[in-house]
């Protein structure tokens, strides 16, 4: 009967609690993306600088913007200051699903934006053509892989939403690409998906933007962005012409938009390299991203090594929308992506987990970024990308910079950029209210997808829970 609860897949196979808690057991709380990789050292900013421009964050977005600032004027002074190390947070621990969607995904974007979406598609699928073009050019080493998504139905009624894309595949052509049982039918798109190492991805692009000129300061949080602007930070400050605020996820130095964003945590495992047995016993000799279209849904993808990442499906608000290492190592959803992992690949039942993790996301209620000025248009902004930030950010950048430039261009003229997302609640409202939308979406997941009158309240209204 169609509206019953029904059990997912993953509820009505789970494995063995005690396989579950065996490929759990030797599992290091450690980012694999990062570990043992080779990371240059910045300094501190100290005393008085001056440039033309001070970027904000040293991750994608960040980083992205110092070198197409440098390629635009290669005789700007550009400085970034970061508050940790280069790539720490986000930009580190994604899943290295590099995507040409700008606004997560085609029903996102035409929902919103239909008058200028093929153009918002054309700009996406020329961002990422740009980005490869980057890697190629500066011999940057990231593992990319021209692999496409390879989207899996596993409930019988997100067949349907698969029939009706290009490269749709029934379940015995889709379990011939990567043997799962759970696969009841696919949809590969071949071309608007590649994959990166997240971790080389970020310290690459810190390479290139230091070969290009860029002054890189660690460790130098900024405090405040006074007049002029001045950009502080606890032993030092740079004089700028302008500005670029690339913090994602973290507090904006902008009060405007202390509520346009909020933190949610994802949560990923990385096995152990699979034998040459277990490789054949999936196959996926394709190489592709793999992610199912639930609400709550699960990506993942092999590394280099034949490792197989698997992340997502819990994503944890946590209350008072703070960011926190103490929100990271969560055993109840690291056992609850083993155990879903272990239902997808019932034949790895040998499968150990060496590597878990968490990272936050810059959720926004529109689930792709928004863009902005302040200060007389000396300051420009760019957050909220909900998890797809590792092409997005390149185009962000474009769009700061041309905000900063005062010349309208294409970008600058997009609704997408010119229009501002509906903020959070202020709290309790904010986790009350994402805590009722994260139980309808499961709800809707055991519903055939059928969304709730609440679901159906916040799309009418723009605040876009989809997953």
């Amino acid at each position: 009967m169609v509206g019953r609860l029904e059990r997912t897949v993953f509820e009505r196979q789970p494995p063995p609690a005690a396989a579950v808690t065996a490929a759990l057991a030797g599992s290091a709380h450690r980012v694999f993306w990062l570990d043992g990789l080779d990371r240059p050292a910045h300094p501190e900013l100290v005393e008085q600088h001056a440039a033309d421009l001070v970027v904000v964050g040293a991750g994608y977005t960040g980083l992205w913007t110092a070198i197409r600032a440098k390629e635009r004027d290669p005789g700007r002074r550009v400085i970034i200051l970061e508050a940790g190390q280069v790539g720490w947070a986000a930009s580190g621990r994604n899943g290295g699903f590099c995507e040409a969607s700008l606004t997560h995904g085609e029903e996102n974007g035409r929902s919103r934006w239909p008058d200028e979406y093929d153009q918002l598609e054309r700009l996406g699928r020329d961002n990422l053509a740009g980005l490869t073009q980057t890697i190629e050019r500066h011999r940057m080493d990231v593992e990319l892989e021209r692999t496409g998504t390879l989207a899996v139905a596993t409930e019988e009624h997100q067949i349907a939403w698969l029939a009706a894309e290009d490269g749709f595949l029934d379940g015995p052509a889709t379990r011939a690409l990567v043997n799962s049982p759970t696969y009841l039918a696919g949809s590969w798109d071949r071309d608007d998906t590649v994959l990166v190492h997240p971790g080389k991805l970020v310290l690459e692009l810190a390479r290139v933007a230091a070969d290009l000129g860029v002054q890189i300061f660690e460790q130098s949080r900024v405090e405040v962005i006074d007049d002029g602007p001045v950009v502080r930070t606890a032993r030092g400050e740079v004089h700028a012409d302008q500005v670029v605020l690339a913090t994602n996820v973290f507090p904006s130095l902008l009060r405007r938009n202390r509520l346009q964003t909020v933190p949610v945590y994802d949560y990923v495992l990385v096995t152990e390299p699979l034998s040459p047995e277990g490789k054949d016993a999936i196959g996926w000799q394709g190489r592709q991203g793999l992610a199912d279209p639930a609400n709550h849904f699960h990506y993942y993808r092999l590394t280099a090594d034949d490792r197989i990442l698997f992340g997502g499906y819990d994503a944890v608000y946590h209350p008072g929308g703070r960011v926190r290492a103490a929100y990271e190592d969560r055993p109840t959803s690291y056992a609850t992506l083993a155990s879903h992992l272990l239902t997808t690949f019932p034949q790895l039942e040998d499968l150990r987990i060496s590597h878990r993790w968490a990272g936050a996301i810059d959720t926004c209620s529109r689930f792709c970024a928004y863009f902005g000025t302040a200060r007389q248009g000396r300051v420009a902004y760019a957050a909220g990308f909900t998890g797809l930030g590792v092409g997005a950010s390149r185009f962000a950048a474009d769009v700061m910079l041309d905000l900063l430039g005062g010349t309208p261009t294409e970008r600058t003229e997009l609704a997408m950029v010119r229009e501002r997302p509906l903020p959070f609640p202020p709290e309790p409202l904010a986790t009350l209210g994402i805590r009722l939308t994260d139980w309808s979406l499961h709800r809707a997941d055991r519903r055939q997808g059928r969304r709730n009158l609440l679901l159906k309240s916040l799309d009418a209204v723009g605040m876009g829970f989809d997953s």
